[in-house]
């Protein structure tokens, strides 16, 4: 009897603190496209913004507290993925089919530089400069309200061309995507 009465309790401790957890905080998300022939994914988790406008980005923000400021995962928890399927041009880096990690140096606020990086699977703050495949300027234009959730999309822009965006806060970058 003292057995079950344990082992009831211990159910109900547990099914109380996982109802209690609520959705995630930064929810896993996903962009894909078709850009000519070549499919392109990009998996990501989205932080939300929660009352903390004005201090993401800002030089003591929640961005700086990562270990390779200025370096950003450009995300949250495990790192930015990006997939293709063909060979893409992705602003100046040419960018064969296959899996690659994205990262984001936001040192200069006015143009971000997009990071594709030979290393995977590691989680978002294990940054390595070495494992680079190239860098590109992004087009900085701020979007017309501050966005809640962290989102990338890639807009088809027709004649194998596209356009990436990353949006959060009070900040937005884009580069031009081609396929080869």
């Amino acid at each position: 009897m003292k057995r079950l009465l344990v082992c009831t309790g211990l159910l109900f401790a547990a099914t109380t603190m996982l109802a209690q957890q609520g959705p995630p905080k930064s929810p896993p998300a996903t962009a894909v496209a078709t850009v000519g022939d070549t499919s392109i994914t990009i998996t990501y988790s989205s932080p939300r913004v929660r009352g903390r406008v004005g201090k993401i980005f800002s030089k003591d923000g929640l961005i700086s507290h990562d270990p390779h400021y200025p370096v950003w995962r450009a995300g949250a928890n495990s790192a930015t993925t990006l997939v293709t399927s063909g060979e893409v041009k992705i602003g100046d880096v040419s960018v064969p089919a296959g899996k690659y990690t994205l990262f984001v140096d936001i040192s200069n606020p006015s143009a971000w530089v997009l990071i594709v990086s030979k290393a995977t699977g590691e989680w978002g703050l294990a940054y390595d400069p070495s494992q680079d495949l190239g860098r590109t300027t992004m087009t900085m234009s701020p979007p017309a309200s501050t966005v809640e959730n962290l989102a990338y999309t890639i807009a088809d822009g027709s004649g194998g061309k596209a356009t990436l965006k990353l949006e959060w806060e009070n900040m937005g970058a884009t580069v031009p995507i081609s396929a080869k």
